[in-house]
């Protein structure tokens, strides 16, 4: 986790892109309830739309939760857009729900010098909230769904002060929200793998569970002071388990380069190609051209994803380059009101804004470029389906009083309407 001071740079330009006034009329809430599942079992037709801010509207027709290109039946269930611009819902890569006080009393922080410290505090927020971690989590994603995220990867800890209640927790908020929202797990070992005694049993247990898609880690050389041992360890727990992994590496030198090293040997050693996240990353960000490239080309080849949460303009990953050679990158929120920090919305719109803002830029092109790396980068990462507006894609997307998807970005309007799978999952910013 990193807190996210603000500065300013354009680094996006070249990065892969996409190309209302009315109300909503609220004339098809039975269009809303699914079947046992809560996926539609019949044609919806959302009438009035302008799918990345088109000039003129359309009717979007969307069958057992995809859009459709067939003709809408008579019976066919409709609901008025307004005219309302229409954009895919967008994919938070990386957040860590269960240390959230999002929803409850102000938490007064104290100063800390460094990982470990956060991690004590941590421990007190977690021994001294009266809510659950489930209860938590529930709201902050809940939130997260009336601002238009279809998706989110969790970082949950796993370590002696919590046992395994932290993914408890998540999970059990991501099987009440399963019709709005999808989650991936990550048991994640914010106090060390090695240095903090009976993580690594927890980590087992964690994958054994089958509560969790991934294993994560954290800077194996610099805080845990073991890098063989923990990402022999990380791997060897993904390899057995069939479960992904995603480390946090925040080095910025030649510690993190050599993490970064490690983690693809062991990626093509045990035959894990796709099935890799490296978060944060910021030796990347000072790597010359040639070895950026170099070390690019490796991360592309072994399918290596990797995810930012634009803390400042010197650490934002290089998302042009990367993609360059085909590497995934997704962005994410990160820290949400929790013992590090203050800040945070599980807004991903906001997040967007944040990534253009920190690396100033002013093109509607550019703009365009941050709201994709939140959309489809984040989908990508999370080996999710793009949520676009052609027949086959997910419907998944929000309705907004916009004119084009870079004043969206800019403006963050309201999200008047979150469509999951079909399916209205958040109206004006409520929950349905």
């Amino acid at each position: 986790m990193v807190p996210p001071p603000l500065s300013r740079r354009g680094v996006l330009a070249g990065a892969a892109s996409l190309a209302g006034t009315a109300a909503l009329t609220p004339t098809a809430s039975a269009a809303e309830a699914g079947g046992h599942d809560g996926r539609p079992r019949e044609t919806v037709v959302f009438r009035d739309v302008r799918p990345f801010g088109a000039k003129k509207a359309v009717d979007l027709t969307v069958f057992d939760g995809r859009i459709s290109d067939r003709p809408a039946p008579k019976h066919a269930r409709i609901i008025d857009g307004g005219g309302r611009l229409a954009l895919p819902t967008l994919v938070d890569a990386h957040i860590h729900p269960d240390k959230t006080t999002w929803g409850g009393d102000w938490l007064s922080r104290r100063p800390a010098g460094g990982i470990a410290d956060y991690c004590a505090q941590d421990v007190e927020v977690f021994r001294t909230e009266r809510r659950s971690v489930g209860e938590r989590v529930y709201g902050l994603m809940a939130h997260a769904v009336t601002r238009g995220t279809r998706a989110m990867r969790a970082h949950a800890d796993v370590a002696p002060a919590y046992g395994l209640k932290g993914i408890e927790g998540v999970a059990e908020a991501r099987e009440k929200l399963a019709h709005a929202l999808d989650v991936q797990i990550v048991g994640f070992p914010q106090h060390g793998v090695i240095r903090t005694p009976g993580t690594a049993k927890l980590l087992e247990d964690a994958a054994r569970s089958g509560l969790v898609d991934m294993i994560g880690g954290i800077d194996p050389i610099s805080f845990d002071h073991a890098l063989d041992e923990q990402l022999d360890l990380v791997f060897r727990l993904a390899d057995r388990y069939d479960v992904g992994v995603d480390i946090h590496l925040h080095d910025r030198d030649e510690k993190g380069v050599k993490v970064l090293r490690g983690i693809i040997e062991r990626t093509r050693s045990l035959s894990l190609r796709g099935k890799v996240t490296v978060s944060h990353v910021f030796c990347l960000t000072k790597m010359s051209a040639g070895d950026l490239d170099t070390m690019a080309a490796d991360l592309g080849e072994l399918d290596i994803a990797l995810t930012t949460v634009a803390p400042n303009e010197s650490l934002v990953l290089p998302i042009a380059k990367l993609r360059e050679h085909g590497v995934r990158v997704g962005l994410g929120s990160d820290g949400v009101r929790d013992s590090w920090s203050p800040f945070g919305n599980a807004d991903m719109l906001h997040r967007t804004h944040i990534l253009g803002w920190v690396t100033d830029v002013r093109l509607d092109q550019e703009l365009t470029d941050c709201f994709t790396v939140g959309s489809h980068g984040g989908a990508d990462v999370m080996g999710l389906a793009r949520a676009g507006f052609e027949p086959g894609d997910p419907a998944d997307f929000m309705l907004l009083r916009a004119e084009c998807t870079p004043q969206v970005v800019v403006d963050m309007p309201q999200r008047d309407m979150v469509v999951h799978a079909g399916r209205v999952v958040a109206r004006a910013g409520e929950l349905v």
